[in-house]
């Protein structure tokens, strides 16, 4: 029946713990990203900006010109700065990113300013770079560069981040009031959520339970990304729960777990679920407990070693404390496997052998619960083991530990005499141990007068910096009062230049509103000029449509008066444009000539000849520019011929970059027409040449010099009229 009832247990288990597997344990490749920081205006850019990545901070390169960021799709990139507001950006690949700041004014150096010099050759950059270097190696080291820092910060960001990093130091040595200490002197001078929540973390660990709920607090009221909320939401969890608060333990922790998953960090999962497996074993509530611990092992071994390591070691505790030690003894067993190939030296992160997970420690632990189960004479070669491994690696405290137990199992077997000598080696070393103890409390005192003195230099430091600094500020001024009067001076000849200034910009504008005057002037003349019809050609239209009705030539009059509604409705579309397409007053010219001829059939042959070689899409001309000349031809020249005459218009290439249109008749010539012209016709001035003439001059004022035109007799006995007119290209 107790068989039964294990396997239908066993099976509850394994159904829970999968329920609680529902974590996205691949998460995707990590790649790099190239992060520019630049400034919108100057796209000069911008080296001492805060790019983060899930806690990760990068610092720009020279060398490369960016930021190298290692990152997966789905991570929140960070980038903050006093000079700008903090930005957030979800990562998607690995495409370059640019972060354009607009309205970033970098801090000018001016000569009046008492620090121009030292900023121009500040080593404020290689300070902090050995601050970082010497941080987990020398205290002595990091504290004098950050000396030199306090020295060369100038700006308020300058000083912020040494306090930091001086802070850090603190931290990392676990002098936790320093560190609060300087951690707030950082926030006064700039209000950074990342100096933040390492003053909450400090508090927490300085047992300052309260000031570290309220620094978490603060932050989250803040701009936050992704990860800084879960890094704030587990630092309250952890809060709530060293004070047994389990429900808002819970409840925090639940929170941060829901943004890890979101952003696939996967650490975080794998801490956050073993915390709450924590909150739920501290309630009693060893099922939930034995699923989420389930989770937490298997994520913590797709991690590394050492973190499956420390995740066994927890569920182990767990099992140790439900006093289920088959399943403690074999996971530790498994482990004891892995702990050979870690070191048992000082890790990253200050660890000492008291947290670190060692063979000794696995092996004591065993030992322990074979006790726990009874079994005595299992738990003597764990235990024995434990002891040999303590003592080569120097673990006084396992050692001492080992050496007890191994002693209280020998008496409870009966082994009384082995259990006297184990018992006289545990008194030894327990000797040895309050030796070291001893010395190692002196150290601590030594090392924490000397952090303290070194404290009292830096306070003392930055007084006689404030000091130095009013000194300064007070030279300054005197400097300032004598550089006033010079202003004053320098005021004068700048007002008089000014208005010198403003003459000749005065004149500019006189000048281009005068251009700008002739300009409109020109444009309402050519309007006008566009705008005239010859009224003689509308008059004899007319009468030549009456001639065909007078003799009931209805056809003919009809087609006339359609084609010429067509030259009429072209003209008036033309009558807004400087230029046309030269295609379309070819089209006009063919109508107006053919309409001419329909006219006086008997009086002239025309033919209009276009050399194919011209682009005459690159040309363009005014409208109705060549329909006066034309008309003169037929009017005054061909029309009192006694013979047919014969008009003849051609376009030649003259160059690449200009045409020759020639106009030609046979007529009677220019001064036999004013003879045979009657007394009335002369009274009765035609404005058509004249208005010709000054529309050419304008355009050709206006388009710099585009048409020429020359008329002249065709024969030297002064018969028949030649019109040559020289049109340049358009210009790109």
């Amino acid at each position: 029946m107790n068989k039964i009832y294990y396997i239908v247990f066993v099976v509850f288990l394994l159904s829970f713990s999968t329920a609680f597997s529902q974590i996205e344990s691949k998460t995707s490749k990590e790649f790099s990203v190239k992060v520019q920081v630049v400034n919108n205006e100057t796209q000069q850019p911008i080296k001492d900006a805060r790019v983060e990545v899930n806690g990760r901070v990068f610092y720009y390169s020279n060398i490369k010109g960016d930021y190298t960021v290692k990152a997966r799709a789905g991570d929140q990139l960070m980038v903050s700065h006093s000079g700008f507001e903090t930005i957030l950006y979800t990562i998607k690949d690995d495409e370059d990113i640019k972060v354009q700041v607009e309205g970033f004014v970098p801090k000018k150096k001016t000569k009046l300013s008492p620090y121009s010099q030292k900023e121009r050759v500040s080593l404020y950059p290689q300070y902090l770079d050995s601050v970082q270097f010497y941080k987990k190696k020398d205290i002595d080291k990091s504290l004098s560069f950050i000396e030199k820092m306090l020295l060369d910060a100038s700006s308020k960001n300058r000083q912020a981040i040494t306090y930091k990093e001086l802070a850090d130091v603190y931290f990392y040595w676990k002098q936790y009031d320093l560190a609060i200490e300087n951690y707030q002197t950082s926030l006064r001078q700039v209000n950074n959520p990342v100096v933040r929540l390492q003053l909450a973390k400090t508090a927490y660990l300085a047992k300052n339970y309260k000031d570290s709920e309220e620094n978490y607090k603060r932050t989250l009221n803040g701009k936050l990304n992704s990860y800084q909320q879960l890094t704030a939401y587990q630092g309250l969890g952890d809060v709530y729960m060293i004070q047994k608060n389990f429900d808002q333990a819970k409840n925090n922790y639940q929170k941060a777990l829901e943004i890890a998953k979101a952003n696939l960090i996967t650490p975080k999962i794998t801490d956050l679920n073993s915390k709450l497996a924590e909150v739920y074993a501290a309630q009693g509530n060893t099922q939930k407990a034995d699923g989420y611990y389930q989770n937490s092992l298997r994520l913590a071994s797709e991690e590394n070693k050492k973190r499956s390591l420390k995740e066994q070691q927890k569920v182990a505790d767990f099992y140790n404390q439900s006093q289920r030690y088959d399943e403690e003894i074999q996971l530790r067993k498994e482990s004891l496997k892995e702990a050979e190939d870690i070191p048992p030296v000082e890790a990253e992160n200050n660890e000492s052998l008291v947290d670190s997970i060692t063979s000794q420690k696995i092996n004591y632990k065993i030992g322990n619960a074979y006790m726990q189960k009874a079994e005595y004479n299992q738990a003597i070669p764990y235990l024995k083991k434990s002891i040999e491994d303590a003592d080569k690696n120097e673990d006084l405290i396992i050692q001492k530990d080992a050496t007890k137990r191994l002693s209280e199992v020998y008496e409870t077997v009966g082994d009384y005499t082995k259990a006297l000598k184990t018992y006289q080696d545990y008194v030894t070393l327990v000797d040895t141990l309050y030796s070291r103890k001893e010395q190692e409390i002196q150290q601590v005192k030594r090392f924490s007068k000397r952090i303290l003195d070194n404290q009292n230099r830096i306070a003392s430091l930055e007084k006689d910096k404030e000091l130095s600094e009013s000194k300064i500020s007070l030279a300054y001024k005197d400097q300032q009062l004598v550089q006033e009067s010079n202003k004053r001076q320098q005021w004068v000849i700048y007002s008089l230049i000014a208005g010198f200034l403003l003459m000749i910009l005065l004149v500019y504008f006189m000048f281009r509103t005068n251009r700008q005057q002739k300009l409109a002037n020109n444009l309402l003349a050519l309007k006008s000029m566009r705008s005239q019809m010859n009224p003689h050609f509308i008059f004899n239209a007319l009468n030549s449509v009456n001639s065909f009705i007078a003799v009931s030539d209805e056809r003919s009059a009809n087609r006339y008066l359609s084609e010429f509604s067509t030259l009429m409705r072209a003209v008036l579309e033309n009558s807004d444009e400087d230029f046309i397409p030269l295609t379309k007053e070819i089209e006009l010219l063919e109508l107006y000539v053919k309409l001419e001829h329909n006219r006086f059939k008997d009086k002239f042959d025309y033919n209009i000849d276009i050399d194919k070689s011209i682009p005459l899409d690159e040309y363009s001309i005014p409208p109705m520019l060549l329909q006066p000349y034309i008309e003169n031809a037929i009017w005054h020249g061909l029309r009192y011929k006694e013979e047919k005459g014969k008009l003849s218009i051609s376009m030649t290439k003259k160059d690449n970059e200009s045409i020759r249109i020639l106009i030609e008749d046979d007529g009677v010539g220019r001064e036999k027409s004013i003879e045979m012209k009657t007394k009335n016709q002369l009274k009765q001035k035609s404005k058509g040449m004249s208005t010709i003439k000054k529309r050419i001059a304008i355009l050709n004022d206006m388009y710099q010099d585009r048409i020429k035109v020359a008329v002249s007799d065709a024969s030297e006995d002064g018969s028949g009229t030649k019109v040559e007119l020289i049109l340049k290209r358009n210009k790109v």
